[in-house]
């Protein structure tokens, strides 16, 4: 018989790992909670914050439907703005006055509630976000409240609450076709300029991403700068009907610009140069000064500078000046105009240290070119008001001049 011993079936306790137990969502249940307690306190938000404070109420789960009961009084349907089953109470926001004495208190209530949990502002932009992409469902008055409860909580700098969060929801195709974003927006403005600057607005804007595309708030047959124009005209938005002038002005010198750039780069014929820059001057109504001044950047902006080569400099800028002398010839049409160029080389060459001792060699090179005439000249030399540099620009100019006024004598 073998001595050994036999194997036997014990072991190491193989350990399972505990399953996750799900909790299933009852928000109707949170809801009734929540409902219960504006009632309890009869709207005061005073009360109604510190019992939601000292409440066991599970926050982090159902942070949609804390907001919905804020704004609307109760849960509201899933994916809808519709109202659902349950308890409600008369304290909310669409049920209110729209006015911004009676929306303000519940901006300061969920400020304070955001402050203790920080966690709900991603919640808040949750509604936000599908209320305003629901805006055809709401009536024209809740609508309003809306309004004035987004412009409040960006002038209470509501914590955390981002712009594009409210902005970009309302550029749905149907929305702004309805007329109804134009109608949200313009409460919207009006309400938040009553409390902050043209400035602070154009911030917010900017950080919601549609600074540059306000006309996409209109419907396609509104959208021009004449309806932006009319409309907010017609509501006291004079300022801001001003702002987008100016903006759609600048984009449209940008725009020339860009394009006189690229043509002057790739050398394209002068008269199809001068051909482009009347149509653009037409069809953006672009007056002829700022034409002068961009005709002169972009020029000058082509030459290529040598970095200590004074020389190599002066003969590539006089240079540039012939090649386009025609162009600018065209656009410089009367004294005034002339007068302006003179005023733009006198500031580049004050500005910059490296034409600072060209000025009158370019001012001589414009005369030789007929782009400058004597009579402009010496009213600048004589008259000029520009007194950047001025003293030394004179003094580099006199030779020149007391050449012209021999000349003129002598005629």
């Amino acid at each position: 018989m073998s001595s050994k011993e036999k194997p036997t079936l014990g072991g190491t306790r193989i350990k399972t790992r505990k399953r996750n137990i799900t909790i299933p969502l009852d928000p109707a249940s949170f809801s009734d909670a929540v409902v219960q307690i504006y009632l309890d306190n009869a709207g005061d938000l005073e009360l109604i914050a510190r019992n939601i404070e000292s409440s066991e109420l599970d926050f982090s789960r159902y942070g949609d439907t804390f907001f919905e009961v804020i704004f609307t009084g109760g849960r509201t349907q899933p994916g809808t703005t519709k109202p659902d089953e349950g308890e409600r109470h008369p304290y909310s926001i669409l049920d209110c006055e729209p006015k911004r004495e009676a929306i303000l208190p519940s901006v300061i209530y969920i400020q304070k509630i955001l402050r203790r949990r920080p966690f709900l502002i991603k919640y808040l932009e949750n509604v936000m976000r599908r209320f305003l992409q629901s805006l055809e469902f709401f009536e024209e008055n809740e609508r309003k409240k809306l309004a004035i409860f987004t412009a409040l909580a960006f002038s209470q700098k509501l914590s955390g609450l981002p712009p594009e969060t409210v902005f970009q929801p309302l550029l749905k195709d149907n929305l702004v076709a309805k007329g109804l974003v134009l109608s949200f927006i313009t409460d919207f403005f009006k309400e938040y300029l009553m409390d902050n600057s043209l400035d602070d607005l154009i911030s917010i804007l900017k950080r919601g991403k549609v600074e540059d595309n306000l006309l996409e708030f209109f419907p396609s047959a509104k959208r021009s700068a004449e309806g932006f124009s009319e409309h907010f005209t017609k509501e006291g938005l004079v300022p801001l009907v001003e702002y987008n002038a100016k903006k759609m002005f600048d984009v449209k010198l940008s725009e020339m610009k860009s394009a006189l750039t690229t043509q002057i780069a790739e050398e394209t014929d002068i008269a199809e140069v001068i051909e482009s820059v009347k149509l653009r001057m037409r069809d953006a109504n672009l007056p002829d000064i700022e034409v002068v001044r961009i005709l002169w950047d972009v020029i000058m902006d082509a030459v290529q500078w040598s970095g200590k080569n004074q020389q190599q400099n002066a003969n590539s800028a006089l240079r540039q000046v012939k090649t386009w002398a025609e162009l600018l010839n065209t656009f410089c049409s009367t004294g005034k105009l002339e007068l302006e160029l003179i005023y733009k080389v006198q500031m580049q060459c004050y500005e910059d240290a490296k034409l600072m001792k060209l000025f009158p060699e370019i001012v001589r090179s414009l005369y030789d070119q007929d782009v400058l005439a004597e009579d402009t000249i010496l009213f600048w030399f004589r008259k000029g008001t520009n007194p950047k540099g001025r003293q030394s620009f004179v003094k580099a100019l006199e030779h020149f001049v007391n050449w012209l006024e021999e000349a003129e004598e002598e005629e």
